[in-house]
């Protein structure tokens, strides 16, 4: 009983973390004043870039399959990193931080992988990019959600 409570608990902290991220740096009035505020060439304005990756709007002039694309990708980000921490989290007694870090990782790169198809003129290499693209986003910001999800099993595991 206990080894399910301390999944579900680091499963809500893993979740919580991803949709505050894809909230907070992926809607559109933080997504458009990074690129008119930042350098892509430096190192910040590449990490506010790469943060801003899932992102989302509710307003656009891009077509509506476009639109659609982009806004379910971060929604899946979500799903997804739900997914792998609900089915990992029970098996992994320690190592929250790379279980966290990890699914972020997994879960933005299917969610690019599994939307590009919708978008218009799709295509498998536009996908294994896309992937890409969301794995890199994984990379560099998923140590938030494993220090989210390490925190909250040291938490559960202390208490217990």
């Amino acid at each position: 009983m206990a080894i399910v409570g301390r999944a579900r608990t680091a499963t809500g902290a893993g979740v919580f973390a991803t949709a505050l991220l894809v909230l907070l740096f992926g809607n559109q009035a933080f997504t458009e004043w990074v690129v008119r505020h930042t350098d892509g060439n430096t190192v910040w304005g590449w990490f506010l870039r790469t943060l801003s990756w899932p992102a989302w709007t509710v307003r656009s002039t891009i077509p509506i399959r476009d639109l659609l694309a982009q806004d379910l990708r971060a929604v899946l980000l979500v799903v997804f990193v739900a997914l792998v921490l609900g089915s990992a989290s029970r098996a992994v007694t320690g190592g929250g931080f790379l279980l966290g870090w990890a699914a972020l990782i997994f879960g933005s790169a299917l969610a690019a992988f599994a939307t590009a198809f919708l978008a218009t003129h799709s295509s498998w290499l536009g996908a294994f990019e896309a992937a890409g693209d969301g794995s890199r986003y994984g990379l560099f910001v998923g140590w938030i959600v494993g220090l989210a999800v390490a925190s909250t099993k040291a938490r559960v595991a202390a208490r217990a």
